[in-house]
């Protein structure tokens, strides 16, 4: 400990382009007794750690290097909560363990913000897999949430403050973006719109967006990347939006609308990908398929539900491909500068029977019992096994 203390006295003393004289004169001591301290054949006395810390602004445990040693196990922390790819999974079997290490790194570095967002995140995950989600049509036919119900969700609850105290107290631009986000979804859910609404305000408009900006910021090959990436951000956030849109009222699934919207939302991507490479985003055409096969069946298009699942398995193969932790990047004109990494869970295609019909809303239960029915889900699961 006491070499690297050495080690960082002079560390810091060269990153400031500071001479060992000047230093000395800063703080009261000789250049004699600085020289000594560098090559660790002496030390500063206890009492003058804080001013030399002071000096060179950094705080006493980063002075005695325990910053490094302290984001390492941080990262380890985190790192261990990412592997196990909650988001990706539908059960809960991870809650115990992760909220367990998160709790544990926290005794150990108190008020991370790091930390707290992370378990912030994943209270939040938790709450949808312990408590799920309850919801009703009214009678006008717009969905609507179970406030009482979402209130004693103690995972939400816990959330909540957690993400209030980031947004007032955290100096991470990035984690402060996370916890609002948090706190919109969470408090539309629990019935508190206003808040809902005022926390969003905070947040730039689309056109102030960073990948707009990015875009912007940019010439040649990187203004290429930055514009392929906002589309394909793009259309994944506009298929999403899509769906819900369509759920909020039950109406919609009165006619043929719904399967004409979601083959048209599917073609965007196309029209960015033509080539068919989607990268990580087939993950949204695997989402897609999985719905527009659940309103095809109900609306009689049997033959055509079989064809959406057997693409949405088709999509599922391709990113089981690609995730394998390297580099990858599309191919299509448009977006061809786009790089990406993936390391998802690799057995997507075995989850499929279990995701669909991906959104629940509306009430799927007959679609289900008619499907599972057909000898040809049998088949098509038996494949998504292999």
């Amino acid at each position: 400990m006491q070499l690297n203390l050495a080690q960082r006295i002079r560390e810091l003393r060269c990153r400031d382009r500071r001479t060992q004289e000047a230093f000395a004169e800063a703080i009261g001591v000789t250049s004699q007794a600085v020289s000594r301290w560098e090559v660790g054949s002496g030390y500063p006395d206890m009492e003058m750690i804080p001013s030399i810390a002071n000096y060179f602004g950094v705080t006493i445990d980063e002075l005695f290097g325990y910053h490094n040693d302290r984001e390492s196990k941080i990262d380890s922390i985190v790192n261990r909560i990412n592997s196990l790819g909650i988001q990706a999974r539908g059960d809960d079997e991870w809650v115990d363990e992760c909220l367990a290490v998160l709790r544990e790194g926290l005794a150990e570095f108190p008020k991370n913000e790091r930390l707290l967002i992370t378990l912030a995140d994943t209270l939040y995950e938790a709450g949808w897999r312990r408590h799920k989600e309850w919801l009703y049509y009214d009678d006008e036919g717009f969905i609507q949430h179970s406030y009482d119900v979402h209130k004693s969700n103690e995972y939400w609850a816990e959330s909540i403050k957690i993400c209030e105290c980031l947004v007032d107290n955290a100096t991470n631009k990035a984690t402060v973006t996370k916890a609002i986000h948090i706190l919109v979804e969470l408090y539309r859910i629990v019935g508190d719109g206003e808040k809902a609404i005022a926390y969003a305000q905070k947040m730039p408009e689309l056109n102030n967006c960073r990948e707009i900006l990015l875009a912007a910021a940019s010439d040649g090959k990187e203004e290429a990347k930055y514009i392929g990436e906002f589309l394909l951000k793009t259309a994944s956030q506009f298929a999403q939006q899509l769906i819900y849109g369509l759920i909020t009222n039950k109406h919609h699934f009165e006619s043929d609308m719904p399967i004409e919207k979601i083959k048209g939302v599917i073609n965007l991507f196309y029209l960015l990908c033509e080539d068919g490479n989607m990268g990580i985003y087939h993950s949204d055409l695997i989402q897609l398929y999985l719905y527009l096969s659940r309103v095809q069946w109900e609306r009689g298009y049997h033959d055509d539900a079989f064809v959406s699942l057997y693409e949405s398995l088709k999509h599922a193969r391709a990113l089981e491909a690609i995730c394998d932790g390297k580099e990858h990047h599309l191919t299509a004109l448009l977006v061809s500068f786009v790089k990406y990494k993936a390391s998802l869970p690799q057995k997507i295609a075995k989850d499929l029977p279990t995701d669909w019909p991906m959104w629940c809303n509306p009430d799927y239960s007959q679609v289900e019992q008619e499907i599972k029915a057909d000898p040809r889900w049998q088949e098509w699961v038996a494949q998504t096994q292999e």
